[in-house]
């Protein structure tokens, strides 16, 4: 089973940048979407960032024109650039496979995880 191990997290001061960084330990076939998810304590996880494979994303409103969704196929390494942080952007970030195909009418689908990297933004 492929694993996905997610780095950069830390401690940033507000109007700081990280780099989250997301590497699979194989090759994922398959692939519809890459995701970025984050979760606070006592809330669902949310969903910040999409990439699909012919490079569109999508961004959740709060984190548009600061974040930064993109890979690098050649490392099998998924990245979010996060700009100008808030102190509302601290959470536990984690890195999503999402895999899709079918064979014949049976679709066959699977969600690979990390087990996620914290980001506190704080002064």
């Amino acid at each position: 089973q492929v694993q996905l191990v997610e780095s950069g997290g830390g401690l940033v001061q507000p109007g700081g940048s990280l780099r989250l960084s997301c590497t699979a330990s194989g090759t994922i076939y398959y692939i519809n979407t890459m995701n970025w998810y984050r979760q606070t304590p006592g809330k669902e996880r949310e969903l910040v960032a999409s990439l699909t494979t012919d490079g569109s994303t999508t961004y959740v409103d709060s984190v548009k024109d600061r974040f930064t969704i993109s890979r690098d196929s050649a490392k099998n390494t998924l990245y979010l650039q996060m700009d100008s942080l808030k102190p509302e952007d601290t959470a536990v970030y984690y890195c999503n496979i999402y895999t899709w195909t079918h064979k014949g009418w049976t679709p066959y689908s699977n969600n690979y995880w990390g087990r996620g990297t914290q980001v506190t933004v704080s002064s």
